[in-house]
């Protein structure tokens, strides 16, 4: 999932910046051990009650104070290192500053700042404000400069081991962000900088108003106009932090759904077109090769496959739903090609087991029986009696797709029911929470092994 600092929602899909890493993520024990916190205080935060779920709110509470105790232990004797990271990271002043007026302003978007000069960036405003709130600037700074050091040394340690990191990067950035604040004219904006049309989905079997997500859309002319550099060095920072990219909702790029602006639903949105083609021959004459895999799930049509093909990405499959009953649904395995990634679901799915567990008992024989004649012909049949049976059996089928890479949700591999689902999309409360509070049993670890 994506890295950025989250907003209201906790959605890793809602972030203060693209670019910047999520102080969530912070490792406060390796910053006790350097000397920046304060032991004591450390064990005596309260984090929340239930360690199968995160609770935001107590994260919140607790966190920011031991981050702001840090600084201050850290950044003196830091300063050196921080001034060249920031150097180093074009978009972390305009990050810092963003921050520090927001926090100024009581966390407010800042559509709501009251100080018209600031919000607009006029550029006296950016200057006071820089000088007034400069420990905070500083603080923003610090906070990713400890992010991006904890991260380089986990991927690091990750290559090591021969293993490699997928990462997501939105297509979209949120309203109430650093990217959005900073580069106005990178959007459809009225001059008050507030969206005059927004992203989102149209109605489909799973959502009869469809999903608005409110989401600023690109000015794709003014992005054009200059080589999408902000869009490429998104792409850039993304390749940094891992080694293959997936790109969320990829058929944006081809035609996107545009949404009136203070719509209540997604159902009057339209498709424009998207820069196309254009825009990856500009990534790879510019950045050369990123290893990227299209998320190209939900309304699809020929042209986005066209465009996906034309790029040589591979797209996405999502097994749960191979088992309709229907030879030409395009996920199961037969219909599988090498250039793609299966998963047995996604982190807007059910797990595997909640899934099965919310079928019909005919939908379900339908599944298990079309599933067992699958394994039969890969050669890994097993026993299927219940449903957990199923829900397991069908990371084997996962393994044995001829795709490239395979990616098991670690619910999945754990046979994990709903209450471990990560997202419902199209809902504002209660997702992103789940926390693995145990490592999968050695039954499940020795399976895994020999399924790798």
């Amino acid at each position: 999932l994506p890295l950025g600092p989250t907003s209201y929602g906790d959605s890793p899909y809602q972030s203060f910046s693209t670019f910047a890493g999520n102080p969530y993520f912070i490792d406060l024990e390796l910053l006790a051990e350097d000397g920046l916190l304060d032991r004591e205080a450390l064990e005596a935060a309260d984090w929340g009650a239930n360690p199968r779920y995160v609770d935001y709110a107590k994260i919140y509470e607790a966190r920011f104070p031991l981050l702001r105790q840090a600084f201050q232990a850290g950044y003196p004797q830091d300063r050196k290192a921080v001034e060249a990271f920031r150097r180093e990271n074009r978009w972390l002043d305009n990050y810092a500053l963003y921050m520090a007026v927001k926090a100024h302003f009581g966390m407010r978007s800042w559509l709501e700042w009251p100080d018209e000069d600031i919000r607009l960036r006029r550029p006296a405003a950016v200057a006071r404000y820089s000088r007034e709130l400069r420990e905070d600037v500083d603080f923003y700074t610090y906070l990713q400069f400890l992010f991006f050091r904890q991260w380089n040394a986990l991927r690091d340690y990750i290559h090591s081991q021969g293993l490699q990191i997928i990462g997501d990067l939105p297509i979209y950035v949120a309203l109430d962000s650093a990217d959005v604040w900073a580069n106005p004219d990178q959007f459809q904006l009225d001059e008050n900088g507030r969206p005059t049309e927004v992203a989102g989905c149209p109605p489909d079997d799973f959502t009869a108003d469809g999903q608005l997500w409110g989401n600023p859309l690109y000015n794709w002319d003014a992005m054009r106009a200059e080589n999408y550099d902000w869009w490429l060095s998104r792409i850039d920072k993304a390749r940094e932090l891992y080694d293959i990219v997936r790109i969320d909702h990829f058929r944006g790029f081809d035609k996107y759904f545009a949404i009136p602006a203070g719509a209540h639903n997604a159902v009057n949105g339209e498709w424009e077109d998207g820069p196309g083609r254009e825009f990856f021959k500009e990534v790879e004459r510019r950045l050369g090769s990123v290893e990227i895999i299209a998320e190209d799930l939900g309304i699809i049509d020929d042209s986005v496959t066209v465009l996906r093909q034309s790029c040589g990405f591979p797209g996405m499959n999502v097994l749960m739903f191979a088992f309709d009953g229907r030879e030409d649904n395009a996920y199961l395995p037969a219909n599988i090609v090498e250039n793609s990634v299966t998963y047995t679901g996604t982190h807007d799915n059910d797990t595997a087991l909640g899934y099965l567990e919310r079928m019909s008992e005919a939908q379900f024989k339908t599944f298990k029986k079309q599933l067992r004649k699958v394994l039969k012909a890969q050669g890994a049949y097993r026993p299927l009696v219940d449903r957990k049976d199923v829900a397991q059996a069908l990371c084997v089928c996962a393994a044995y797709a001829k795709s490239y890479i395979t990616v098991l949700p670690v619910q999945d591999v754990m046979c994990l029911d709903n209450s471990a689902r990560m997202n419902v999309p199209a809902t504002s409360s209660g997702n992103w929470r789940f926390r693995l509070s145990a490592m999968p049993s050695r039954k499940a670890m020795a399976e895994l092994k020999n399924l790798i």
